[in-house]
Order: C-alpha cells, then structure tokens, then sequence
C-alpha cells in the first residue's frame, strides 16, 4: 500500500440509520476508492435515542431490567449496537460490488485502559488491520469501543466513534480524516440562535477543539487532539451532501492563505453552553487560604462536579457549573460549612479565534455588541483564543447575533 494512501471516513448515527442514507454512505465510500483511496469506514451505531438499535436504546433495555447494570457488562451490550451497523453498512456496500469486511474494535487493534463507560485509548496495533487493507479491502471497523489487555470489551464515551477515526487515522498514518455528520461543517454559530450562521471552510485544530469545549457539538474535542498530534488534516462533511465541508489543519505561517485566520478576522466562530449555574461565595477566615482553596475545590471534585468560569479573589471565588451539577455542589458547598449565592438560569456564550491572541480591542467589541441589545455581563473568562461572556439564558439569542454581527461572520469565510 502506498504511504498515504488510506482515508479514515467516519458516518455518524444519522448517517446510517436508514437504508436510503446507507446508501448515501456507499455513494461517500465508492467516491473515496474511485478517488485511488484505500478507505477504512468507522460507523457509529444506528439511530439516535428510541431507534432499536441506538445506544441508548441498549442502556435503557438494561436499565429496565436491573437498574445497577455493572459498567464493565454494559459496554459488552452497548457495543452491540456499533457492531450491527458496522455489518449492515458493510453489506450496503457488497450490494455495490465493494469487497468490504467487518471489525470490531478489539479486531482493529484499539486497545484501552480499564476505565468502562469512559475508556480511554492506550494505543493502536493495526496489523491486523492494515493486512486486509493490502489485500484490497475496505475495512469497515466498529466505532466507539476497543478492548483491554486482558480482552474485556470497552467503550469510549459520548463521541467515541469520531475518537476511534482520528486514532486510526493517526496510527495508519492517513492522508485525511473525514467526519461525516448531518451537518456541512462547523458553522460560526449555532444557527438555531442565528439563522445567518455560515459554514467555514477552513479551521485551525485549537479552534475547533476550543468550540467543542465550549459547547460545540460537531465533533469530539479529544479526536481534534489527536488529530493534531499527528498532523493528520481533519474534515467535517455532511453525508447528504456535496459541499467541501470544514477543513481542520495546522495555523499557516505569518503571512499564509487563510484570510479568516489572523490580523483581518480576530474572531471565526461563536460557541455556546445553556443553561449553566453561576456559583458565589464570600471568602474569609481558613477559607481565604491556599489550603482553603484546595478545601474548595477538591470538596466539589469529591462529588464529581466540573467547574469552570473559575474567578479567585482575596474575598470571592465565583464559578460555574452545568445545570444538572448544581444540586449536588450546593450540598457538598453546605456539607462543609459554605453557603453561596446561587444564579440559576445563566448561559455561557463565546468568541473564538485563533487571531486574537495579543490583539487589542477584541474584548471592547464584545462589550459594545452586548450593550447594542441589553445584555447583561454577569462574569467574563478568557484564554489566548477565548472569551466567554456569562449571561442570562432568556438574553443568550440576543448577545449571540450581536456579537456574530459585530465580528463580521455572516461574510465570506469560504
């Protein structure tokens, strides 16, 4: 096989859920082989919550039986579902006279740590793998699950399939990883808040990894990473359509093609998380401490909440957490003698772009959009790439268009 002859495509739950759109996959599939590609395909399972075969679907038949399903024997039956699409895709594509075969992930080589439900991927031993593929078949490989040294099966977590892609792009050394989704690219914003959100043509892989982050839900931040690491070019593409999609690589050097990347567009993109919780309290005594701010914080990691949007002052620490936390960080605050102020009913919305590092102004105009349509700035956070505005949710659509007017992105990002 020619080095670089291999392209990873990944077809989401969406994408092979009925047989007119597992034809639509073919059609993604036979373009890559007809392109002189050697394609290995990644499938998710089929469906979205309620569809027989749907993840969820899997762990609600558990649930429904006995409650405290054992981690380790819920990813032998949620990895059923990857499995299933992975043969039916992979007959959709015999039906077309392509020469494809079926594997799990344990077959392809992905091998985890113990962590069940969550694993995380230690390496790839794709000899197995890359044997079929020199004999001339298209690989069709489960998403979503690998095995441990020891044979147990597991899975990845919430956006596994896209981590299995960019893992096996990165061991196979491909030449494009292609996410395929049912949507064209990432947009500049969620175009349910602003329906004149454009596609992007290009992107750099700190700024997608950062709007995954922050809310984004077109692809999984950590197969960003790893494509990244290995320098492997990352695009999101729709099934049901023709369009380019997005683009991921490296930044350009100073003085590079990407108009939308750098001096004349600080911004590329907005990204939101709603609804979240704003936590403050009143500092004094132990508490005031760098003891005191371990205390803190390890306390509501005890209790397995996230924070973020953190602000230390000498008096204050302010922070946030997601909707379905703050029950559980408000008992383990009182269980330790803290009471604080607790704002419901807040969104997370922000700015992203790998221009505005070091640039003046960015964060003027952010301001001035939010004071153009009323919005209150309840707490700022910002990165070398970032700033996020805290707000309230019923002035989240509002701040949203202001500032995806402000910076300009509903022009030509091509």
């Amino acid at each position: 096989m020619r080095l670089g002859s291999i392209i990873v495509q990944k077809f989401g739950g969406t994408s092979v859920s009925t047989p007119q759109y597992r034809e639509m996959v073919a059609d993604k599939v036979a373009g890559a082989v007809e392109e002189g590609f050697s394609p290995v395909v990644v499938v998710s399972a089929m469906g979205r919550k309620g569809d027989p075969y749907a993840t969820d679907t899997l762990i609600n038949l558990a649930r429904g039986v006995y409650p405290d399903t054992s981690p380790r024997e819920m990813d032998l039956l949620i990895s059923c579902g990857e499995i299933i699409s992975a043969v039916v895709v992979a007959n959709t594509l015999k039906k077309r006279g392509l020469d494809a075969m079926v594997l799990t992930g344990g077959q392809a080589g992905i091998i985890t740590d113990t962590e069940f439900n969550n694993a995380m991927i230690l390496r790839v031993e794709p000899d197995h793998l890359v044997r079929h593929l020199n004999e001339g078949k298209i690989v069709v490989v489960a998403g979503f699950q690998g095995v441990t040294a020891n044979g147990d099966i597991t899975t990845l977590g919430r956006g596994g399939s896209d981590t299995t892609a960019a893992a096996l792009g990165a061991t196979l050394e491909a030449s494009r990883v292609d996410i395929y989704t049912d949507v064209d690219g990432v947009k500049t914003a969620d175009p349910k808040l602003v329906p004149g959100a454009r596609t992007i043509g290009r992107m750099t892989y700190d700024e997608v990894t950062e709007m995954a982050v922050q809310g984004a839900t077109v692809v999984h931040p950590r197969a960003v990473e790893i494509c990244a690491r290995a320098s492997v070019p990352l695009r999101i593409r729709s099934t049901f359509a023709e369009s380019a999609g997005t683009l991921v690589a490296s930044a350009p050097a100073k003085g590079g093609a990407w108009p939308e990347i750098g001096a004349s567009r600080p911004v590329t993109a907005l990204a939101h998380i709603a609804p979240v919780v704003q936590f403050r309290l009143g500092i004094e005594g132990e508490w005031a401490s760098g003891q005191g701010i371990l205390r803190l914080f390890t306390t509501l990691s005890g209790v397995g909440v996230s924070v973020d949007m953190i602000s230390v002052t000498p008096y204050e620490r302010t922070f946030t957490v997601a909707e379905t936390a703050w029950e559980r960080a408000l008992a383990a605050l009182r269980s330790v003698g803290l009471e604080p102020e607790v704002r419901r009913d807040c969104a997370k919305i922000s700015v992203i772009g790998h221009g505005m590092s070091g640039r003046p102004g960015v964060m003027a105009r952010v301001a001035e959009a939010m004071a153009c349509v009323g919005a209150e700035i309840i707490q700022t956070a910002d990165s070398h790439m970032t700033i996020s505005c805290l707000v309230p949710s019923g002035q989240l659509e509002g701040a949203a268009r202001a500032l995806h007017d402000k910076f300009e992105l509903g022009g030509d990002l091509a």
